[in-house]
C-alpha cells in the first residue's frame, strides 16, 4: 500500500496538512483521556478538515472551485487556531505550542496559494 506522503511528496501543503492532521489526532486523544471531550471534539473536526479540503481542492473544477476550497482550509485553520490558543490558556492542558507552530506554516502557505491562484 502507498502510503500518503510517498503518494503526494510534490505537494508541499498536502503533506504538511496532513502530518497536522496526524497530530492534531494524536493531541485530541490526549485531550480525551484527560476527559476534555468538547474541546477535544472540536479541534479534531477543524484540525484534520483542513488537509480534507486542501485535497479535496485537488480536483477542483475550476480557478474558483480551487480558491474556494482552500479558503474554506483557512477558515478551518482560523477555528483550529482558537481552539489551540484555548488549549494554551487552560490549567491541565497539554501544550498545544509544536501545533500552533504547524498551524502557522500552513497558514502562510495556504494564504501564498491563494494570493497566487487570484493573480492568476
Amino acid at each position: 500500500m502507498i502510503a500518503f506522503k510517498e503518494k503526494h511528496k510534490d505537494n508541499l501543503i498536502l503533506v504538511k496538512s496532513f502530518e497536522f492532521a496526524k497530530k492534531i489526532v494524536i493531541y485530541t486523544e490526549e485531550l480525551e483521556s484527560k476527559r476534555k471531550f468538547v474541546v477535544a471534539n472540536q479541534l479534531l473536526k477543524s484540525g484534520t478538515s483542513i488537509g480534507a479540503n486542501i485535497k479535496e481542492a485537488q480536483n477542483a473544477e475550476s480557478k474558483a472551485d480551487f480558491i474556494h476550497k482552500f479558503k474554506i482550509a483557512m477558515k478551518e485553520a482560523e477555528e483550529t487556531e482558537f481552539w489551540l490558543f484555548l488549549c494554551n490558556e487552560l490549567e491541565n492542558y497539554p501544550n498545544p505550542d509544536e501545533l500552533l507552530n504547524d498551524l502557522f506554516e500552513i497558514l502562510k502557505v495556504t494564504n501564498k496559494i491563494i494570493s497566487t491562484s487570484k493573480s492568476k
